[in-house]
């Protein structure tokens, strides 16, 4: 076939988006870049005219990325036999009669029509297991509810433009519900989780019996998991609040997931846990995140600042990759369970260990310190920075979640955000394979409320949608990091907006940690660690330090340059 043009665009430091003519086309480009293997290459997102990749800049550049890419043969289709699934659903949706009406047909067509269309899955996002299935029926293109739903059901059959799709877990969305189905699109225990991966057909049937069967191409184990994941023991999922006010006007507009992994489960060395008294605004178990997964639509996640978490990982001998634990705001109050060694990193503020007996030590944030048996750790509230990690001598054993102990707030995966009377088991400081750093770096000077702080940025990919004058103002004036801010993204408050050359929103598209999205009211909002994997919204430029963009606490004043990094800033050690 003749390759269709592309067109790309710097999505930051480590990440280039290219952009396609068509959704065929997209799907073409990215077969092939699994196909090939590029060197550097990390991790793909593909999405409904783009495909975002990112890059380890040590191994490649966006130059010579874009070179090889523009040499690559692009097919068609797919080659070999495609994975292949069959969907049982009752066409019962609340919104049926209304679709039927804007596509000018009636009910009963548009049940046959979606029926006899074949699906394939395009790309993943939203949520994990959520895929766009792509159709072969051109009758397929429908609006989005003005008003979004607060609460869509697990399991419902949707459409939305050109694409149909099934909610893997109850949660706000904004697609036309034309049915249902018992079948579990995420299932941690099956391999893979996701159902619906890129590349999948999909087929969909009335309902006559409450299961999922795969077809050619699945090989035995997916199919005796989906047997096994389609019957009627479905389980029942609470509906999940939107993950952050941050993130309510982005494209991306649920929390989904499965948060099955509670903290303290594993088996670990007898005498050694902490145990929460008091959690403080927020603790959350973290380590590096669980990064691969895209294709699920599951973002790497990890924790906020990983040079912090790494640092404070080195100091007690421990791998940099251990689960730890993220404070945000501080506050946090842990009993002591057996000897030990910790770190505190991150954001300034009081720690005081009072012992047993009644004795008060106060240790040095970034240094390393004993634990007793029976010490109570309190970790007082942030005076620099926002978020502290605490760092124990072996780690905290707890469950995963494809492969990472972290807690991604948005999807919901990972242990469940830490209350009081959670007990924590450690693995035994014995096997911790590092000695105690006996050299440790002094901790680098945060930003307070009211400070004026400046950050880089890298503009794209899409400064084009907005005028001269808008990346001027992005440019030039003061932002305020709002209250209205947590792991998926921090709200921006600047006294002008910024302006747009164009109206509306782009088709689906890959977003990165540290992205500046602007939706419609021109404050941008800028994406942490939980982010969504796609969004609709444009994004005008990066940050390019994102472990410092984590530490900054509401009413902190940024600019933004795209000259040389400030020295108010960290290095990113990542």
């Amino acid at each position: 076939m003749t390759a269709s043009p592309l067109t790309f665009h710097t999505a930051s430091r480590r990440h280039l988006l290219v952009e396609c003519e068509d959704l065929t086309a997209t799907m073409a480009l990215h077969r092939s870049l699994e196909a090939a293997g590029l060197p550097g290459v990390v991790e793909l997102v593909p999405a409904a005219r783009t495909v975002l990749i990112s890059f380890d800049p040590r191994r490649t550049g966006a130059e010579a990325l874009e070179e090889a890419i523009r040499g690559l043969e692009r097919t068609d289709s797919s080659t070999g036999e495609a994975r292949e699934v069959t969907i049982d659903v009752r066409y019962d949706g609340e919104d049926l009669a209304e679709v039927a009406e804007l596509l000018s047909v009636s009910p009963a067509e548009v049940i046959a029509r979606h029926q006899a269309a074949t699906w394939q899955v395009a790309f993943a996002g939203f949520a994990p297991g959520f895929g766009y299935l792509a159709g072969d029926d051109e009758l397929f293109d429908v609006p989005r509810r003005s008003s979004p739903r607060t609460r869509v059901p697990i399991g419902a059959v949707a459409l939305a433009g050109e694409f149909t799709g099934v909610y893997p877990r109850s949660s706000p969305g904004g697609w036309q519900l034309i049915g249902r189905t018992e079948a579990r699109l995420w299932d941690l225990d099956r391999q893979p989780p996701a159902l619906f991966v890129p590349g999948t057909i999909v087929r969909f049937v009335e309902a006559e019996r409450e299961s999922v069967d795969l077809g050619a191409g699945a090989g035995a184990d997916d199919a005796s998991a989906s047997a096994s994941s389609a019957a009627v023991e479905a389980r029942s999922s609470e509906a999940v609040e939107a993950g952050s006010s941050a993130a309510a006007e982005t494209d991306s507009s649920a929390a989904a997931g499965d948060a099955e992994n509670a903290p303290g489960n594993a088996t670990s060395a007898a005498g050694h846990a902490v145990e929460v008294v008091r959690p403080g605004l927020q603790l959350l178990i973290e380590d590096l995140g669980r990064p691969g997964f895209n294709s699920m639509g599951v973002s790497g996640a990890g924790a906020a600042d990983r040079t912090a978490l790494r640092r404070g990982n080195r100091l007690v001998g421990n791998a940099e990759s251990a689960a730890g634990l993220e404070s945000f705001g501080g506050g946090a109050v842990l009993r002591v369970i057996g000897d030990g060694v910790a770190a505190v990193t991150g954001a300034a503020g009081s720690i005081t260990v009072t012992g047993a007996d009644g004795t008060i030590h106060r240790p040095r944030l970034g240094e390393a310190f004993a634990i007793a048996d029976g010490d109570e750790l309190e970790l007082g509230g942030t005076d620099q920075g926002a978020r502290r990690y605490l760092a124990l001598r072996g780690g905290i054993d707890v469950d995963t979640a494809l492969g990472s102990a972290s807690t991604d707030t948005l999807a919901g995966l990972g242990p469940a955000a830490l209350d009081r009377g959670s007990r924590l088991s450690l693995h035994d400081p014995r096997t911790a394979p590092h000695l105690v750093d006996p050299h440790p770096r002094s901790e680098c000077a945060l930003p307070r409320p009211g400070q004026t702080v400046t950050m880089t940025v890298t503009l794209g990919p899409r400064e084009d949608w907005f005028t001269s004058a808008g990346i001027e103002t992005l440019l030039s004036q003061e932002w305020t990091v709002t209250h209205e801010s947590d792991r998926v993204g921090l709200r921006l408050s600047g006294q002008v907006a910024l302006e747009r050359a164009r109206t509306g929103e782009l088709p689906s598209e890959g977003a990165v940690t540290g992205a500046l999205q602007v939706p419609p009211n021109g404050q941008p909002v800028l994406f942490g660690p939980d982010h969504p994997l796609t969004g609709g919204y444009p994004i005008i430029a990066s940050v390019d330090d994102v472990d410092f963009a984590a530490q900054l606490p509401p009413g902190v004043r940024l600019r933004f340059t795209t000259g040389s990094r400030s020295t108010t800033n960290r290095q990113n050690e990542s």
